[in-house]
């Protein structure tokens, strides 16, 4: 095997590329260093990561950054409004420019769509992906993978309902990818307009009722800056049709959870009182996204 393809393996770029195997391997590695008491390992000390977001993040920038320096790394923080990108640099170049400049590995997250997979082709150093487009978000699936194992045992066999803004989500399409993978069955629940052909392909689009009968519901952010566009009448009818309320949560399985990639319009896709209720597991998704992102960042560079 060559150095070439080595390096490239070592790309994260979907969960759409991985098999069951490597995931199953993420999802342990990510629960030893769940389990691990000391916050800080020398793991990858003299590594320097950058993270290269063209795009803004809270959730996901944040927890690379806690991940990277648990595992001993030196992080570099670039922001693409206080870069060259505001010059007119390409994405390509930047991140040509930061290689060149010694990192042993890159976090990205940007808009277009199918870039990254042009970079990983390019670039010799891993590139991990923080979310690209509408195309994958596999850090968050792999969370999301882990947050349900945890809470069942195993995903086999498990009934998940994606609901919401099928068509623009990239949570969506990874969520799919991983969950088929490990033996889920998957259903989509959307308006007309936010449903994606290409993905029905995979799993069937189900009415909220139906959707409700799962053993996840996983409810995912309205984008209410495609309310001008036309996408919703309001936030208000988006709630009245789709969103998850109090009376609606009464219709699940006593089993079932509730989860959510975050943020969270509450109001709208869930109702204020269910983000922390007993079913809900939005938090501990999100502290499940180190140790992921951890065994993700060791999987590239360790």
């Amino acid at each position: 095997m060559t150095q070439t393809n080595v390096t490239f393996e070592r790309h994260l770029l979907g969960l759409k590329q991985l098999d069951k195997e490597e995931i199953v391997s993420i999802l342990d590695r990510a629960a030893h260093w769940e389990r691990q008491p000391n916050k800080v390992t020398h793991l990858l000390e003299g590594k320097f990561v950058a993270n290269m977001f063209f795009e803004n993040s809270t959730r996901t920038r944040f927890s690379f950054e806690v991940a990277e320096k648990r595992l001993g790394a030196q992080v570099l923080n670039f922001s693409a409004a206080a870069s060259s990108v505001e010059k007119g640099e390409s994405i390509y170049d930047t991140v040509r420019t930061l290689e060149s400049m010694g990192i042993d590995a890159g976090v990205i997250r940007m808009k277009p769509i199918g870039l990254l997979a042009e970079l990983a082709e390019k670039i010799k150093v891993p590139l991990i992906n923080a979310g690209d487009g509408n195309n994958e978000h596999p850090t968050q699936a792999l969370l999301d993978l882990y947050t349900m194992r945890k809470t069942f045992g195993e995903i086999k066999g498990l009934t998940v309902s994606i609901i919401g803004d099928i068509m623009h989500s990239r949570v969506a399409r990874s969520n799919l990818w991983g969950l088929q993978k490990l033996g889920a069955n998957v259903k989509f629940c959307a308006p007309d307009n936010m449903q994606s052909p290409e993905l029905g392909e995979h799993a069937p689009y189900v009415s909220i009722d139906e959707a409700l009968q799962a053993d996840v519901v996983m409810m995912l952010r309205v984008q209410l800056e495609r309310h001008d566009k036309g996408f919703i009448r309001s936030a208000e009818d988006y709630r009245e049709h789709y969103g998850l309320t109090v009376e609606r949560a009464g219709m699940m399985k006593p089993h079932a959870i509730i989860m959510h990639p975050a943020p969270v319009n509450r109001g709208v896709e869930i109702d204020d009182e269910l983000v922390e209720h007993e079913k809900s597991k939005i938090f501990t998704q999100m502290s499940h996204g180190v140790p992921i992102r951890m065994a993700v960042i060791e999987r590239a560079l360790a």
